[in-house]
């Protein structure tokens, strides 16, 4: 293996950044590998931009580009709303795992965001917020059941706005 191969990838800064190409699950792929192009990190997006752009995200099957999208919302917007946009990093990021085939890792993920949405009191969106917390609490029972199969990310993939 060359040195290159064997240093970390870095910013100009310095800081670890992982450059290998992804799948649309976010796991990573052999270098020189195609891979889905990576969600940019720190945009600063309007609620409804976020939701818009997670959607489409849950839609084509990439949970994981969907939670950073979420945690983009969590980390820009008004503190107040940091455990709505958390819970909702948290329920894609246990889609993910559901999709990897870590059942327990994504019931408890999925467990752990549909509590946070229960608990969340503030501002919706235009989100059915009960919609996507029993939407997680299901998704999660059926995945933690002993032998249930791995899920299909883009199949499973919760509608967060409400039916208009």
């Amino acid at each position: 293996m060359a040195d290159k191969d064997k240093r970390r990838d870095r910013d100009d800064e310095g800081r670890a950044r992982n450059a290998r190409p992804r799948d649309g699950l976010g796991r990573p792929l052999p270098y020189g590998t195609p891979g889905v192009e990576r969600q940019p990190e720190g945009v600063v997006r309007s609620p409804g931009e976020s939701v818009r752009e997670a959607q489409r995200l849950l839609d084509a099957g990439m949970p994981f580009h969907a939670h950073e999208v979420f945690e983009d919302a969590w980390k820009s917007g008004p503190e107040e709303e940091a455990p709505l946009w958390r819970a909702l990093a948290q329920v894609a990021v246990g889609l993910t795992h559901a999709a990897r085939g870590n059942a327990t890792g994504g019931a408890r993920l999925l467990l752990r965001g549909a509590e946070g949405l229960a608990s969340y009191g503030g501002a919706d969106h235009g989100m059915d917020l009960g919609y996507v917390q029993a939407w997680a609490r299901g998704l999660a029972e059926r995945v933690g059941a002993s032998g249930a199969p791995v899920v299909d990310a883009r199949a499973e993939a919760p509608r967060l706005r409400r039916a208009v």
